[in-house]
């Protein structure tokens, strides 16, 4: 192996712009590789090695130094993630002969299973009264979310002709830039269709975006964020709603009604069956928590369980403290 340094700067440039433009990756996406590749490219400075000088021990220290610095496992598994990736195109690229990072085993995480509302909360939530000028947007933007499963970006990103409210679907753009085309349940067709009525009245014709601000400009992400907690609180739910929790709700409730994991991976537009199986443990902990209620022999003890434990042996006819 060579001496010479690597101009990993470019290197690195060059491998943002394949995840861009070969990869189609998003631009959040590909901010976050930057960021993670930085923190190597600096501690590499800091330590005077050239990329094609790292070895398996010098990546076992900086992650050490960056659990020491305070970031999380997630954080560290998702730097040492943008590491292989980068890694594997500088060796298809031949810039680079070997993987550093090679052995080195991801630190462990425990899963956290997403926050969900149940159907009762999705209905109180979605049974808000308002009178304001922008209750039919709020509505439409509420119901087609829980609806169809969107993301904050997939919702935000919507243009009119995206829409098809006489076939009741729309075309949304996920991850990756992949398309995927999506039923429309029969309240929010009915909560759209309301909104469309009222939508000239804060934007030109020539704005092509769904739903519009005040300003008649394309709503953000933030201020969906807001509408979605402030509802929450007009509800008085012990939950403060946001988008991705009526996506993961959507995602349960689907599962939990239909058990099909196939169908709803393409609903959820996910890539890989694995990210959607997260939701098989959540309807786990619902079948677990009606066996807990439900079960006589599941139950957790309480000062009643002499009384039912005599109950049960008298009309079994025997007496557990005879021979």
């Amino acid at each position: 192996m060579t001496d010479t340094p690597l101009p990993y700067s470019d290197e690195i440039s060059r491998f943002l712009r394949y995840l861009e433009r070969e990869r189609n990756l998003s631009l959040h996406t590909v901010a976050a590789y930057q960021r993670d590749l930085s923190k190597l490219q600096h501690w590499a400075k800091d330590q005077d090695l050239a990329l094609t000088g790292l070895t398996v021990h010098h990546l076992r220290r900086a992650l050490a130094q960056l659990h020491r610095q305070g970031l999380t496992g997630k954080s560290l598994r998702r730097w040492l993630s943008a590491l292989r990736s980068f890694f594997a195109y500088g060796i298809k690229q031949a810039w680079l002969k070997h993987d550093p990072s090679a052995g080195i085993s991801a630190p462990k995480v425990d899963k956290k299973l997403p926050n969900t509302l149940d159907v009762d909360e999705v209905g109180k939530l979605l049974s808000f009264n308002s009178d304001n000028e922008h209750s039919a947007r709020d509505r439409a933007l509420l119901e087609l979310t829980y609806s169809s499963g969107l993301r904050l970006a997939e919702l935000a990103n919507l243009n009119l002709t995206d829409l098809d409210l006489a076939d009741a679907t729309v075309t949304v753009t996920g991850k990756g830039r992949k398309t995927r085309i999506l039923p429309v349940g029969r309240l929010a067709k009915a909560a759209l269709q309301q909104w469309l009525k009222e939508r000239g009245q804060f934007t030109s014709g020539d704005q092509p975006a769904l739903f519009v601000s005040s300003r008649g400009t394309r709503i953000s992400h933030r201020r969906i964020q807001q509408l979605f907690h402030a509802y929450s609180l007009q509800q008085s739910l012990d939950k403060s709603v946001h988008p991705h929790m009526l996506r993961h709700s959507f995602a349960s409730h689907m599962l939990e009604s239909s058990g099909d994991l196939r169908a709803v991976q393409e609903l959820l537009g996910h890539a890989n069956i694995a990210t959607t199986q997260i939701y098989t443990h959540l309807d786990f902990q619902h079948l677990a928590k009606v066996y807990d209620q439900a079960h006589p022999r599941a139950q957790a003890k309480t000062t009643k369980d002499s009384t039912f434990t005599k109950d049960r042996t008298e009309i079994a006819g025997f007496d557990p403290s005879q021979p």
